[in-house]
């Protein structure tokens, strides 16, 4: 029997939602080009292998099979396409570009979320400076401004904190990998179990707050105080505080987040990562960070990279649309087409009214709340 629904997990758009969603992206993207990124276009199929370097606990992709057999996917993921096509086409670096369009995820049954998403972002590729994440963190916060976000919070973390304090610890693999689970999920009893042994090492007093180690970025800074002298960890926190006080020199009003239980948003990440979200929103606004092991799953030469993406259809729930001219339909007849088409043109947030009769075309005014120009009455 043929199935009228849609797969479980996508979603019709249209009305307001579609042209929100377009009025962001469209705003998103000439923010980025007017910044001088260059537009990459990658296609929606991707062979599987692409995608090998991807975390898939929680969504598995879409998946087909060509006409050799070979595993395609729906591409569930924006920055691995661009590191394929670095790795195959012999682009030189440094290149910064833009991008937007649909990702599919498979996520977990009655998990609440969409497996089809919409994103728009940049990835700057070949420079290992911090000035790169400054670009995408004042680009994330100069945006959310633009589209008229309220109560932006700004969350940092960084991949390797959490490696490198479970490798500084004594504990085995199997014990490392046991915390830094009850770590992330915030299983506290099973977390103080692990820990319990290590009463007497140095680094106990940090580790009996780690959990709750998340919130205002000073007040977090502060307890880190705890933590012994560990270079690697110094570089790390270096990095952060330079990065906080950035933007409180360039947004002095913006809110700063530290998080370090975070766990690392992909395996390929490694070094700052950052978040946005307001008070209304159950997901991140946007996300992205440092991932300097980018090519690695396509040739042995690594690239530095820093990127960011938008989720355009969170930004679109909260986002409205200022324009609240009233829509104007103009009837016309075959002898008023030149009329028509002028005050189509002259008049804004109007349109065509394809109706054969004045009094069909009333109708449909009322019934969309419309305005109503009959140009026969001024041409007759």
């Amino acid at each position: 029997m043929f199935n009228r629904n849609l797969p479980i997990g996508t979603r019709d758009e249209f009305g307001s939602v579609a042209q929100a969603k377009e009025k962001i992206t469209n705003q998103i993207q000439d923010y980025f080009r007017n910044r001088g990124f260059q537009k990459l276009t990658t296609p929606l199929l991707e062979y599987k292998a692409v995608f090998s370097s991807m975390e898939q606990q929680t969504y598995q992709p879409y998946q087909m099979l060509d006409e050799h057999g070979e595993t395609l996917v729906l591409r569930p993921d924006l920055t691995l396409p661009v590191a394929r096509v670095m790795s195959t086409t012999g682009i030189k670096t440094p290149v910064k570009w833009y991008y937007s369009g649909e990702v599919f995820r498979v996520k977990k049954q009655l998990s609440g979320s969409y497996n089809q998403r919409t994103q728009a972002g940049i990835e700057i590729i070949g420079y290992r400076s911090l000035k790169a994440e400054w670009e995408c963190l004042t680009a994330a916060i100069e945006l959310c401004q633009q589209l008229a976000v309220n109560d932006l919070h700004v969350e940092l973390g960084h991949a390797r904190f959490v490696n490198a304090v479970l490798h500084a610890l004594p504990l085995n693999t199997l014990q490392q990998a046991t915390l830094q689970q009850a770590l992330f999920s915030k299983n506290v009893t099973a977390y103080q179990a692990v820990i319990a042994p290590l009463a007497d090492d140095p680094f106990y007093p940090f580790l009996e707050i780690w959990p709750w180690l998340f919130g205002d970025f000073d007040q977090v800074l502060q307890q880190l105080k705890l933590l012994p002298d560990l270079p690697e960890l110094q570089s790390i926190l270096q990095e952060l505080s330079a990065t906080q006080a950035f933007l409180q020199q360039q947004f002095s009003q913006q809110s700063i987040e530290l998080d370090l239980s975070i766990e690392s948003p992909q395996a390929y990440y490694t070094g700052m990562i950052f978040h946005g979200y307001n008070d209304s929103t159950a997901e991140f606004l946007f996300s992205g960070g440092r991932y300097d092991q980018l090519l690695s799953s396509f040739q042995n030469t690594l690239q530095p990279a820093v990127g960011l993406a938008f989720e355009v259809d969170q930004l679109a729930q909260y986002t409205a649309i200022t324009d609240t001219t009233p829509t104007t339909l103009i009837y016309f007849d075959a002898a008023s087409w030149g009329a028509a088409q002028q005050t189509l043109q002259a008049q804004p947030n109007s349109s065509l009214c394809l109706a054969e009769t004045k009094h069909e075309a009333e109708q449909i005014a009322r019934r969309t709340n419309s305005k109503l120009i009959d140009v026969t009455e001024v041409n007759p």
